[in-house]
């Protein structure tokens, strides 16, 4: 029975192994910045069998992070890639909460993944290139960056996410560099009103984009999360919200990274 079991569990290994897609790192030079600027590409075990096309899906890390977390916390994302049939690309966002800094030249992440990194994917892997067939999401700094640049660039993308995202960064002034990017909150309050996922929500029209909204009752950014929830709902703005146990750790986010693939795969346009 022991050998049985055994032989069995090998099997299965192999078997999830062979399906697993590829694990890159690329360098994708930005105009922008001027500058090199390193991702994480996961290819769909399908991507090398054949000539079919995919959706692609970005996926932000947080403030302190870099491009390589997501697949070194959650390996488990190169067999996503073969369920859901999608890309995954993992750019760096240094810490810049992907904004173009109003004040700091060298901090253009809006622009680098707003719409230079999907030009150079789309021009450079076989993608579906079009915004009904790339989704957004990310944690954290990389939450409240998914929201914010889905919503500026409804051309780009045609869903978003986010986990545990700092979707309103005003009560949060001294924290993780945010005034690197914007200043001062009471010195340049323009800066922080007008790039809060909060605030840059007020243009969203219902069904402009897919949302899904998602954090931890125990995260120190639950209250804003429910904030920007209760702020759509009063606006008639279609979107999935999920808040449940949880706090900021990547247990919470490795658990429930895969509902988002899933919400943005029935998403996409066939």
């Amino acid at each position: 029975m022991n050998r049985i079991f055994l032989t069995l569990s090998l099997l299965l290994f192999f078997v999830l192994t062979a399906l697993a897609g590829r694990v890159d790192t690329i360098q994708v030079q930005s105009a922008a910045m001027n500058k090199s600027i390193p991702c994480v590409i996961i290819s769909p075990d399908q991507y090398t069998l054949g000539t079919d096309r995919f959706p692609v899906v970005y996926l932000l890390h947080g403030y302190g992070g870099k491009y390589s977390d997501w697949i070194k916390q959650v390996p488990e994302l190169a067999l996503m890639a073969d369920r859901y049939g999608v890309m995954i690309v993992c750019p760096s966002g240094a810490n810049s909460w992907y904004i173009d800094s109003p004040l700091e030249p060298s901090l253009r992440y809006e622009t680098f993944v707003g719409k230079e990194l999907p030009g150079y994917i789309d021009s450079n892997y076989r993608t579906l290139a079009d915004r009904d067939h790339r989704a957004i999401t990310g944690l954290s700094m990389g939450g409240h960056g998914a929201l914010y640049l889905a919503i500026r660039h409804r051309d780009t993308f045609g869903q978003a996410g986010s986990l545990s995202g700092g979707v309103d960064i005003r009560p949060f002034p001294n924290n993780w560099e945010i005034k690197k990017s914007l200043g001062e909150i009471g010195t340049n309050p323009e800066n922080w009103e007008r790039n809060t996922v909060i605030n840059v929500a007020d243009s969203l029209k219902n069904k402009d984009l897919r949302l899904f909204i998602d954090c931890g009752t125990g995260d120190f950014f639950f209250e804003v999360n429910r904030n920007l929830h209760k702020k759509l709902l009063e606006r008639g703005i279609e979107h999935d919200y999920i808040e449940r146990p949880g706090a900021h750790t990547w247990a919470y986010w490795r658990e429930n990274v895969e509902y988002h693939l899933l919400f943005f795969r029935r998403g996409f346009k066939k």
